[in-house]
């Protein structure tokens, strides 16, 4: 069915990703990150966000993609996954766009490197923009999840 909704879009690299506004909390400024032992390795740690320890993610780390140095424009996006509310490193976020369902297409296996089960989808954006859409309950695993839980109490 046919459904306009907006979305933020980010980038990792030259890769251009959104999620949907509604499953956004706020994006922040990268702040100081208490870093938390025996985690992932795509987990950085922590920030308190005004009162509240919100566990935080490298996506870049997360999709097994290379390391850069955090800039000016570096921003962590909160999101709300499975009721809890996590913080993604991106490495801009700037863009909010309204979208239109029907142009998400089904993903392909793998869309720079990184799996399916990740994505939602690409949309076609314009002539010759496409934006990678992600699934974010499939970004973060039950396990995972548990432990992030753990991190926040």
């Amino acid at each position: 069915m046919e459904e306009d909704i907006k979305v933020i879009v980010f980038a990792l690299g030259t890769e251009e990703y959104g999620v949907e506004v509604d499953s956004v909390k706020t994006i922040e400024r990268l702040s100081p990150i208490t870093r938390v032992p025996k985690t992932y390795h795509f987990v950085k740690g922590v920030i308190n966000l005004r009162g509240v320890v919100v566990p935080v993610i490298d996506l870049r780390g997360r999709f097994g993609l290379p390391e850069t140095e955090h800039t000016e424009h570096t921003r962590i996006i909160i999101v709300n996954v499975n009721e809890m509310e996590v913080g993604f490193i991106v490495d801009t976020a700037n863009d909010v766009i309204d979208l239109n369902t029907d142009l998400i297409e089904s993903p392909p296996e793998v869309v720079g490197g990184i799996k399916a089960k990740y994505l939602r989808g690409v949309a076609k954006v314009g002539n010759d923009r496409l934006l990678i859409m992600l699934n974010l309950p499939e970004v973060l695993n039950k396990q995972e999840i548990i432990q992030l839980e753990d991190m926040g109490e």
